[in-house]
């Protein structure tokens, strides 16, 4: 039962994709959200970028982060929803090997209590593509707040048990673990 065994933290190496038709890096309060509470638990900014609400953009930008082997997890935020410009979902299922199916009904079981029954209103999703954990959350920064907090902080940390998912990511060459660092 080696998933048992206790570990030592691991700083995982994740970038943050904004979908938005009208967001900058100046207004960006949801992916800014993510930045500082993934990096507040210990994990280090690969790369940010923002992307239009396009199915072809959405999936060129992340299939770049998907096959870079120091990108461990990506996080997307924003075009879950369900008007015309709402692609991300449809944009990321294909690419992905495997889903992690409780992922959205988890993230609107905690959203009701937060936002009522405008829970059902989000497509959230994740998965697993080329030992790169995506996630989509909704394009608000209290909804990047409740993803990463209740969902993602915990399954993204290699002390969780029984189980969580750097068990399941990207081994990083040996230089960019001593880049990331650790702590206890």
């Amino acid at each position: 039962m080696g998933h048992l065994a206790e570990q030592a933290f691991q700083s995982l190496r994740i970038a943050v994709l904004t979908v938005s038709d009208t967001r900058t890096l100046a207004t960006d309060t949801s992916g800014q959200t993510l930045i500082e509470l993934l990096e507040a638990d210990g994990h280090a900014l690969v790369e940010r970028a923002i992307v239009t609400d396009d199915i072809y953009q959405i999936r060129a930008r992340l299939s770049q982060w998907i096959a870079d082997p120091l990108v461990q997890v990506v996080i997307l935020t924003g075009g879950t929803g369900f008007t015309a410009r709402d692609n991300t979902p449809q944009a990321v299922a294909p690419l992905l090997d495997k889903q992690v199916e409780g992922f959205g009904e988890l993230f609107r079981q905690v959203s009701l209590g937060e936002i009522g029954t405008a829970m059902m209103q989000s497509r959230a999703l994740a998965g697993l593509a080329n030992a790169t954990l995506v996630c989509c959350l909704p394009g608000s920064p209290g909804a990047c707040r409740t993803g990463w907090v209740h969902l993602l902080r915990p399954q993204l940390d290699s002390r969780t048990r029984p189980c969580n998912f750097v068990a399941h990511l990207k081994r990083l060459p040996e230089r960019a673990v001593q880049a990331c660092g650790s702590r206890a």
